[in-house]
């Protein structure tokens, strides 16, 4: 079982591209930027996330209000797994005041699953996976969480020949589900974005490059507070009918964002 990667913090911007907006930007990638190690010969890679929430769906209520402070858990694979001894990521992700910090655990998908519900957390090896372990145990301890929403995607990825730590990501056929949660019965669902957007993203650890401010400019290309999961709660509520347990149990708050 591999190491823990305990954590990384950067800022990160979110963008909705229009096909022609991605195609013209891609030259420009191609001066500055490289294939990320991710993408095998250049070629997209998928990422398949199993979101965790409170019954009311407490996380992401909170997240849309956009709080100073805010965290996600998902476990996370970048193949549907074949077993539940497939390896997978479990991922808390926290947003303080802008900067983005990510803690994940390796584990066998079948005690990832065992654990989020409510199980002694695995033995590992290593110090960073039991620090990172003792973390996530500490959030399960405060939210009653179990599985909310399927989302996966299709990734392409680029990180700075002159600044290693610059890295984009376009995403797309974006799908999710609320029924079926589980990471081993593949990808289908719904469409989150139109098949011919990109939701892009760039992660820094500073300021963006020149260049770039200067090729997103442009193109009309603006950054706006895209969330994968808020976007599909906003979207399943508006589909919700309104009688149902979920709604009336924080009727005004819920309406409130959406």
């Amino acid at each position: 079982m591999g190491m823990a990667i305990a954590t990384f913090q950067r800022y990160e911007k979110k963008y909705l591209l229009t096909l022609t907006q991605y195609q013209a930007l891609l030259p420009a990638l191609g001066q500055h930027m490289g294939p990320d190690p991710y993408c095998e010969n250049g070629e997209e890679y998928e990422i398949y996330s199993l979101y965790y929430d409170t019954e009311q769906h407490d996380l992401i209520r909170h997240s849309l209000s956009h709080p100073y402070y805010k965290e996600k858990l998902r476990v996370r694979s970048y193949r549907v797994p074949r077993s539940r001894e497939d390896p997978v990521f479990i991922e808390l992700k926290k947003k303080i005041g802008g900067v983005t910090a990510k803690r994940r655990v390796e584990l066998p998908l079948r005690e990832a699953y065992w654990f989020l519900a409510g199980g002694a957390p695995p033995v590992m090896p290593d110090y960073l996976s039991r620090e990172v372990l003792r973390e996530i145990a500490s959030f399960l301890n405060l939210y009653a969480v179990r599985p909310a929403v399927y989302i996966s995607y299709k990734r392409l990825a680029f990180t700075g020949r002159e600044d290693p730590t610059l890295r984009l990501t376009f995403d797309r056929e974006i799908c999710t589900r609320r029924e079926r949660l589980l990471l081993e019965a593949g990808s289908f669902g719904e469409l989150l974005i139109p098949e011919e957007q990109r939701l892009m993203e760039i992660k820094t650890l500073g300021a963006l490059p020149l260049w770039l401010v200067r090729e997103l400019s442009a193109l009309g290309i603006y950054s706006r507070g895209f969330s994968k999961y808020g976007a599909e709660y906003r979207q399943w509520l508006c589909h919700t009918p309104c009688d149902t347990a979920q709604i009336r149990s924080g009727q005004g708050e819920e309406r409130q964002i959406s």
